[in-house]
């Protein structure tokens, strides 16, 4: 598994994350649209730490640069 994403890329995805987050514990997001928010903010950010995004891989998009 390649790391196929840039730091702008993950930095946007971790701020997206807990801006639903705490959208969705301040109960100002809720009900099943807050729990699909939720979950897609975990995958954000889980894809985030991991620096890879399988959904990249079939597009061939790769945000991370070209490595030297």
């Amino acid at each position: 598994m390649n790391i196929n994403m840039g730091k702008a890329d993950r930095i946007i995805r971790v701020i997206i994350a807990a801006v639903v987050a705490i959208l969705f514990f301040t109960g100002i997001i809720e009900g099943t649209l807050g729990i699909i928010l939720l979950v897609i903010a975990g995958v954000f950010l889980l894809t985030s730490l991991v620096g890879f995004c399988p959904l990249y891989c079939p597009l061939g998009l790769k945000t991370c640069g070209a490595k030297k």
